[in-house]
């Protein structure tokens, strides 16, 4: 919590969302209300809350206006600030009004196309509301207009030594589930306000609903329950740092599945790549590098011509059956063996992009291969993704840093989303050879 002048920090939101409103031909209206001075309460979450109302406005609405306005009210007695985001967009049924915070469904399929999905942004930003003390209300007609009301006190009362004060109601699993944003959500874990705050102004411009956490272990919390798109981690906070964190993340079934970002003044990538994380950005940070990574990171991954030699060693016929269908589609090739002998022995004959590798089979399994793999120059530049049901302990993983790109557990995925998985890695394995000129 800190002390702000609101004024400014309105000022601030409006110079970033302006884009937003212009690509839509939408007029932007600011109302600061004499009564609206300084206030005592998060500022990154404000700020925050009112972008991604803000961008949803700007979203749904066309040749229109948007307006937001700031006031203080009484309310029991206390001070409230009150933001109010008016457009005269596409509006909402009263069904859609009634499920707005836990499920949105446009008018129909077409607006759908149209428009993209507005999300977890709207959940993220009334828990953020609540977490204050406050909260955001909705009215809304079709094809009117829609109005959403963001409250908290002016001084907000610090909770944190009350853990449990802190959580909002849990998201239900069909709400993080079914929902789209239009470039994703995005969970920023860093404990320097002004990185955060960069991290966040950029990603809002560009569309992206960001869910923002200050230490290791709230990221971790706002994960279980936003299950985001996509996180970016610092690796140098105080308490948890960003390595213990991503340790957790990509130990929880439920989480491990989710792109980890890691974000760092020390150029450490091998060691980020082999513990899991989908990408690297050394400080000072490139802001456009960094919204393509996400970009890509956060919707579905298709695999560019040219890159389709994939190499399958797996033991499981029908683990192996799923994936060359999935990869098959997006235009690879591939070859499957059932073992690691049998994998260096095709590596003679076929030279794949990327290597699928189980680690339990017969004959040589999965760390005999890669210790034979790393033997070769041409081996060791083969990029590879362990799946495996194994359980691995500390020392399997300290076997597998800095030899292979990522570890995928099979038993925590849904097929769909493994398979979709293994396509997305290979995206961002190209990616990653192009920004190192390869």
């Amino acid at each position: 919590l800190e002390e702000f002048d609101v004024s400014a920090m309105l000022d601030n939101v409006a110079s970033t969302i302006s884009p937003l409103m212009d690509k839509n031909k939408n007029r932007f209206e600011l109302h600061i209300d004499e009564s609206v001075g300084m206030a005592r309460a998060d500022i990154t979450k404000t700020r925050q809350t009112l972008f991604n109302l803000l961008s949803n406005a700007a979203k749904f609405t066309e040749n229109g206006a948007v307006s937001l306005s700031a006031t203080v009210e009484i309310r029991d007695d206390k001070e409230f600030l009150v933001f109010r985001v008016s457009d005269t967009g596409i509006g909402m049924t009263p069904e859609q009004v009634q499920a707005v915070f836990a499920e949105f469904t446009q008018a129909d399929a077409s607006t759908t196309r149209k428009y993209g999905g507005t999300g977890l942004g709207l959940t993220i930003s009334k828990r953020f509301c609540q977490m204050m003390g406050g909260d955001i209300t909705v009215e809304s007609e079709l094809a009117v207009g829609t109005t959403f009301t963001a409250f908290f006190p002016v001084i907000v009362v610090d909770t944190t030594k009350s853990p449990d004060s802190q959580l909002a109601p849990k998201l239900s699993p069909t709400s993080t589930g079914e929902m789209s944003v239009a470039q994703g959500l995005v969970l920023v874990i860093d404990d320097d306000p002004t990185v955060r705050d960069l991290i966040v102004r950029s990603l809002a411009k560009e569309g992206f609903s960001v869910g923002v956490a200050t230490n290791g272990q709230e990221g971790i919390r706002i994960a279980r329950e936003l299950k985001p798109d996509a996180i970016t981690l610092d690796v140098m906070m105080q308490g948890m740092d960003g390595w213990s964190v991503l340790e957790q993340l990509k130990s929880d079934p439920s989480l491990m599945h989710i792109p980890v970002v890691m974000i760092s003044i020390v150029d450490d990538r091998t060691r980020g790549f082999a513990l899991g994380a989908a990408g690297y950005l050394t400080k000072p940070i490139d802001r456009q590098k960094m919204v393509d990574m996400l970009k890509t990171l956060s919707r579905k991954a298709t695999i560019p011509d040219g890159f389709g030699q994939i190499l399958v060693i797996d033991d499981d016929p029908n683990q192996c059956d799923m994936v060359k269908r999935t990869l098959e589609k997006e235009g690879c090739i591939v070859e499957i063996v059932e073992n690691g002998l049998k994998g260096l022995e095709k590596l003679k004959t076929f030279a794949p992009d990327l290597i699928v590798l189980d680690l339990m089979m017969p004959e040589m399994d999965g760390f005999q291969f890669l210790t034979e793999l790393q033997k070769t120059e041409d081996g060791r530049s083969i990029p590879v993704i362990v799946v495996t049901a194994k359980d691995l302990t500390n020392e399997d993983r300290q076997q597998l840093h800095g030899v292979v790109q990522e570890i995928l557990i099979k038993s925590a995925y849904e097929r769909d989303n493994l398979l979709n998985k293994i396509v997305q890695l290979i995206s961002a394995q190209i990616q990653k050879y192009d920004e190192d000129g390869v």
